[in-house]
C-alpha cells in the first residue's frame, strides 16, 4: 500500500487533495480527528496527560482541550512535552489504521497532518506532499471557512511555518495557483497520477 503524507499551511488546499485521493479508492487519516478521538478515550494517553500537566479530565471523562491549552500554550517546554505525548499516541494509532486497511486490501492511503514533517508520523509514509497556495489567497480561504476577521486570519497564517520550509522537507509540492477548487481538483487528480 502506497501512504501519502499530505502536509501545508491552513487554507492552501489539502482538503481538495485528500477528496482526489479518496476518488481514487484510498484511505485518508485525519491526524486532528485521531487527536482528538483519542483525548475522549484513550486511557493511557489521559493518563500521560494528567500525570505530565495535572488533573485535566472533563465531567465526560475526556481531556479538556482548553484546561490543557491553556497549560501549554504559555510555555515552550510545556508544548513540547505535549507535542511529544501527543506525537506518540497518535503515531501509534495512525499506525494501526493504516494496518487495518492494508488488510482491507486499500493500494492507498493519504496521512493528513500539518505537524507530519516536526512528528515521527512522516516514518510512516512513503511519499510526502506539501500544498502550497498563496499568503492573501490562504487568508481569504480561511475567513469564508471559519468566519473569522481579515487580522485573525493573518495572525494565523503568520504563525505557521514558511512555504520554504514544506518545500525543503517534502518529496513533493503541489501549488494550488488555481481560481476555482474545480480547476484545482483536475490539477490535484493530475498530480496524483504522475506519483504515482
Amino acid at each position: 500500500m502506497m501512504v501519502l503524507g499530505i502536509t501545508g499551511p491552513t487554507g492552501a488546499g489539502k482538503t481538495t487533495l485528500l477528496r482526489e485521493v479518496e476518488k481514487l479508492g484510498g484511505a485518508v487519516i485525519d491526524c486532528d480527528a485521531v487527536y482528538h478521538e483519542l483525548l475522549k478515550r484513550d486511557t493511557a494517553l489521559q493518563n500521560a496527560l494528567e500525570k505530565e500537566f495535572g488533573l485535566l479530565m472533563d465531567e465526560m471523562g475526556a481531556i479538556d482541550r482548553k484546561k490543557l491549552g491553556e497549560v501549554v500554550f504559555r510555555d515552550p517546554a510545556k508544548l513540547e512535552s505535549l507535542n511529544a505525548i501527543a506525537w506518540r499516541a497518535v503515531t501509534d494509532r495512525v499506525g494501526a489504521l493504516l494496518e487495518e486497511f492494508r488488510e482491507q486490501g486499500k493500494g492507498l492511503a493519504a496521512v493528513d497532518a500539518i505537524a507530519l514533517l516536526e512528528s515521527p508520523l512522516h516514518e510512516l509514509c512513503q511519499l510526502t506532499v506539501a500544498v502550497l497556495a498563496s499568503t492573501e489567497v490562504r487568508v481569504r480561504r480561511i475567513m469564508a471557512r471559519e468566519g473569522i476577521s481579515e487580522d485573525y486570519a493573518w495572525a494565523r497564517v503568520r504563525a505557521q511555518k514558511p512555504d520554504g520550509y514544506f518545500i525543503q522537507n517534502c518529496g513533493h509540492t503541489l501549488v494550488n495557483d488555481c481560481s476555482s477548487t474545480e480547476e484545482f481538483s483536475q490539477k490535484a487528480r493530475e498530480f496524483l497520477r504522475k506519483i504515482l
